[in-house]
């Protein structure tokens, strides 16, 4: 299959599909303003137009239907439904999928009665709808109703990077490690877990003597970090946090091991889906959540984790003190959400998912067209 993808090239996710479609036999051209920063497949091609922001989505779009009557694809993937959704509707090449991301229908719309006429404008004009997760498909659903026919395409994670990383065992550690890998951003609920572990510290305070040491490690950068680290000043615990700054995404599985339990506590429901849980998983360690978003649909709650009430430390800080009580259930929660992850997000799974979703819609194209024709 000959595959154009229209997208922002500097996106680890863009690169990523753009990899593993590659890596499963098909040709894959990727079309974007912005330029390749993650480490790219040779076979796929790039073709890079001026960067003009978001004038660009626009005055691209008659080069682009020439180069792709150029390269003739069998489907065109564009993914973002404002920017790129922008440039694939004026294109007009077909068939062509729209990939939603999160922000585009959970934010956009939301700037201005312009924006959310444009993003509907989209939405309706591609042949095929595509959202990672269900909670976002019924966002799309809020815009246009009669947009019924969604495919959930997770993304998954690359399972043979965490091969070598397996479940602690059912025993007590000397220190246990309690951690997320996200950007300190308001959205992502950081402030929300600082203020759970200084709870789950007061929970567990009486009986130190039988617990092992903890730790707090946040792992990213963002504007919010002088802030978090004033809170946790606050709450007395900043020797017992530690705030690691941002590392590359490769580095993301050797963070993931140094953790004995993930922690997500989002508080928006942009949070559309949970890679960081479905690869803490990947790396078998237990997770609690907030049932924001997509993040419920990637944790089997009391199975793989547990997931409380968004911004709520205090039932936050009771589901970190039943893991950290017990060596058994972070081993049974670990080891259920490595399996989890193997079964259903291997990135292997999800690209066949997609693959599956191109040939429906190449298919059904096919289809109408005939029937225009008679």
């Amino acid at each position: 299959m000959k595959i154009a993808l229209i997208a922002a090239a500097n996106s680890i996710h863009t690169v990523r599909w753009a990899n593993g479609l590659s890596a499963a036999g098909h040709e894959v051209h990727i079309i974007s303003q912005q330029p390749v920063v993650d480490r790219l497949d040779d076979e796929v091609q790039v073709h890079l137009f001026p960067s003009r922001g978001v004038v660009g989505y626009f005055s691209m779009a008659p080069a682009v239907r020439k180069l792709l009557d150029c390269i003739k694809p069998d489907i065109v993937n564009a993914h973002y439904a404002s920017g790129y959704g922008t440039t694939a509707r004026l294109v007009n090449y077909r068939p062509y999928v729209l990939s939603v991301w999160g922000s585009d229908v959970y934010d956009v719309p939301h700037k201005s009665p312009l924006h959310k006429w444009l993003v509907k404008k989209n939405l309706r004009a591609a042949d095929q709808l595509a959202s990672t997760s269900h909670c976002m498909a019924e966002e799309i659903r809020t815009l246009a109703p009669e947009l019924i026919d969604v495919a959930i395409t997770p993304f998954g994670v690359d399972i043979e990077t965490y091969k070598g990383i397996e479940p602690f065992g059912a025993v007590e550690k000397p220190k246990l490690v309690i951690g997320t890998v996200k950007t300190m951003k308001p959205k992502y609920g950081i402030d929300t877990l600082i203020e759970a572990y200084a709870q789950l510290l007061s929970l567990v305070r009486p009986t130190s003597a039988e617990l092992p040491e903890m730790e707090l490690r946040l792992v990213g950068g963002g504007d919010q970090t002088p802030g978090l680290k004033g809170l946790a000043q606050r709450l007395g615990i900043a020797e017992q946090v530690k705030f690691i700054g941002r590392v590359p995404h490769t580095q993301v599985p050797q963070e993931l091991a140094k953790l004995d339990i993930y922690v997500a506590l989002s508080r928006l429901d942009s949070e559309s889906f949970g890679v960081a849980i479905i690869e803490a998983g990947a790396a078998g360690r237990p997770v609690v959540v907030s049932d924001a978003g997509g993040l419920p649909e990637v944790c089997l709650d009391g199975e793989t984790g547990f997931v409380v009430p968004r911004e709520d430390p205090e039932a936050a800080a009771k589901a970190l003190e039943r893991l950290v009580r017990d060596a058994d259930l972070r081993h049974r929660m670990g080891s259920a959400g490595q399996k989890h992850v193997q079964e259903t997000y291997s990135w292997t799974t999800c690209i066949k998912t997609m693959l599956g979703v191109y040939e429906i819609t190449i298919s059904n194209f096919g289809k109408d067209k005939k029937c225009n024709e008679s």
